[in-house]
């Protein structure tokens, strides 16, 4: 899986004399991808962590750590979510859309402090080796869409990213998102969150009364179909509740999801030229609402856009196809679809 809507040219990570720099960093960590560097396992250390630290991921691989982790780096949605459990002070370093140009947090970021973790890289295709070795990381960690892949990490550096640190995936296809979040909150527990506190309760009776106000505007409004979208300059994309983990959870609570029925490689989505964006009826339409899609002021450019019928009855609500996989960040996205789902109105 790559962005959804578009392929971004993938950028060099090194100016000059920063491979030979990055050559001395690897050497300095060492090479095995489940051993901790020495300046990790100090780290992890002087963090006050006893014992051995171990986790297995979805990749069924087990990182491993002398103690606890204490210098963390991840995708920016995974330290959202880690964040939102109370590891802020353990995020050293993000990678994925960040901040915007004006500086502000991107939506992604959460609650994340942005301006107290190193950004490696604000786009598809960056990751800067030398800041991360530089960050001396104890542990990296992202989503895992196709089996085995870190996501957001480039195919073209990750063996040499991999050997800096211990490395852990979490699965966010082909599950529902429900099973991810108690992933990320299974992760969080071994990292030092306590998923007993106050704040982590209040976030999850939260979310699981989104969830019910979800299936209440379902059975209150039946009928509703709903089309996850992305628009591009050439194609619109329209996703698969079959693979992506917040659609399938759509589904189980009774939303009536659009099933595309010839999705393309790794089956996220069906690919539609303009011409063919009406092929699917819908009365709802949840679009793609990150910077690097199409937005409804861009889309109006195509002729094919206005002349949706959700479109034209103003039902396109905002969706982000990777959501923040914490009770915190879920529970306001099953507030708005509920919301979307009971205002919306039977087109056909």
């Amino acid at each position: 899986m790559r962005n959804l809507n578009t392929t971004m040219s993938r950028r060099g990570l090194f100016a000059a004399g920063g491979a030979a720099a990055l050559t001395l960093a690897l050497a300095a960590c060492g090479s095995g991808g489940s051993t901790p560097s020495a300046a990790g396992q100090s780290a992890a250390a002087a963090s006050g962590s006893a014992g051995a630290w171990s986790f297995t991921d979805d990749r069924k691989e087990t990182a491993t750590a002398a103690g606890v982790p204490a210098r963390v780096v991840a995708f920016t949605g995974t330290a959202a979510a880690l964040a939102d459990y109370g590891l802020q002070d353990r995020l050293v370093g993000v990678f994925g859309e960040t901040k915007r140009a004006d500086g502000s947090p991107e939506p992604q970021a959460g609650n994340l402090d942005v301006d107290k973790v190193t950004i490696l890289g604000n786009v598809w295709g960056e990751f800067n080796i030398e800041k991360y070795a530089a960050l001396r990381p104890d542990l990296l960690v992202t989503h895992m869409y196709d089996p085995g892949a870190l996501w957001y990490v480039p195919d073209e550096s990750k063996d040499k990213i991999v050997k800096l640190a211990p490395t852990v995936a979490v699965s966010a296809a082909r599950v529902p998102m429900t099973e991810t979040i108690e992933r990320y909150a299974a992760l969080a527990e071994t990292l030092g969150a306590d998923l007993k506190s106050p704040e982590i309760a209040q976030a999850k009776a939260r979310f699981e009364a989104a969830a019910e106000s979800v299936r209440k505007a379902v059975a209150e409004n039946p009928g509703i179909r709903v089309m996850a979208a992305s628009g591009s300059p050439d194609v619109l994309y329209v996703s698969n509740p079959k693979v992506n983990t917040d659609l399938m959870y759509f589904a189980e609570l009774g939303v009536e999801v659009v099933q595309p029925d010839k999705p393309g490689d790794g089956g996220y989505y069906e690919n539609l030229s303009w011409e063919n964006a009406g092929k699917y009826d819908a009365d709802l339409i949840l679009l793609d609402n990150r910077p690097t899609a199409l937005q409804p002021k861009d889309l109006e450019a195509k002729p094919a856009w206005p002349k949706l019928p959700a479109v034209k009855a103003g039902q396109v609500a905002a969706w982000d196809p990777v959501p923040r996989f914490s009770y915190a960040g879920a529970a306001p996205i099953l507030e708005n679809l509920a919301t979307a789902i009971r205002n919306a109105k039977k087109l056909g």
